[in-house]
């Protein structure tokens, strides 16, 4: 969350409600500028806000209507709606945002609603992208219907191996994910397989899969050089020292020189809070 997205609401709300504005404004604030896209890249899950600001740190308003609202459908609907009749249902949507009827947005009330949004945001892509991969609507897919939509039919399946590196993760993804292993998925375990970070049952996995893609010397943990891996030969030295205090400061929580358990999951999955 950030000040920019409090202070476009706020103006709105301003008119039908009362609010807090020094709590509200404190609150739930994303931090985009500590996001590092290569790290993304490395470790496969990103923030909810990682498309809050553009690669040239341009902002988009349109996410900050989604997290208030937690549907895109409902943002595109919102945009479009009389002034009258959106400050009709900002009144509604603030009385459901404070829990506690005081008339008051508190820091609390406002992080609770909004990471409620992104779940919401969550599992309606979800169940757009099971209505674009189940080719039979029966409302479930399989892992044929998945490959076929997402890399194509056999002939066309990927042949660098990069892309083959890509698809078997998926498969180890996918397994992980049908927890009753029946060969396909739907409902909760679709949602697990393309938001692997938010399901709890699928955090052992990600633990496994960051290891076998970082780290190269086999000793169950993360040292700085497989940290920052193959961009620290075409980065600054400034870059370096920057990564070096986040290894160091942020996620190397008993200063022993490198990231296992725990300290691997703070560092690949992301905190929306």
């Amino acid at each position: 969350m950030t000040r920019a997205l409090i202070v476009f609401w706020l103006v709105l709300f301003s008119a039908v409600f009362s609010i807090n504005f020094n709590l509200v404004g404190a609150a739930v604030m994303h931090s985009h500028t500590s996001i590092n896209k290569e790290h993304i890249q490395d470790s496969f899950y990103s923030p909810k806000d990682k498309n809050h600001y553009s690669e040239d740190g341009e902002h988009d308003i349109e996410f900050d209507h989604e997290a208030i609202l937690g549907s895109v459908k409902e943002a595109e609907t919102f945009d479009h709606l009389p002034l009258e009749e959106s400050k009709k249902r900002l009144k509604i949507l603030l009385e459901k945002i404070d829990l506690n009827g005081d008339k008051i947005i508190n820091k609390q009330e406002l992080k609770v609603w909004i990471l409620r949004s992104f779940k919401m945001l969550s599992e309606e892509e979800a169940n757009e992208r099971l209505e674009d991969v189940d080719e039979n609507n029966d409302g479930k897919v399989t892992w044929e219907e998945y490959i076929t939509d997402t890399y194509g039919k056999d002939d066309e399946l990927p042949v660098e191996q990069e892309d083959k590196q890509l698809l078997e993760d998926d498969k180890r993804v996918w397994e992980v994910a049908d927890f009753d292993k029946n060969n396909f998925l739907e409902n909760e375990e679709w949602l697990a397989f393309l938001h692997p970070e938010e399901h709890p049952a699928m955090i052992p996995h990600i633990l496994e899969q960051t290891l076998s893609n970082k780290d190269k010397n086999g000793d169950g943990s993360i040292d700085f050089q497989e940290f920052i891996g193959t961009q620290g030969q075409e980065r600054s030295k400034e870059w370096l020292l920057s990564e070096k205090d986040k290894f160091d400061l942020e996620y190397d929580k008993n200063a022993d020189g490198k990231l296992s358990g725990n300290e691997i999951i703070s560092w690949i999955v992301p905190n929306n809070e």
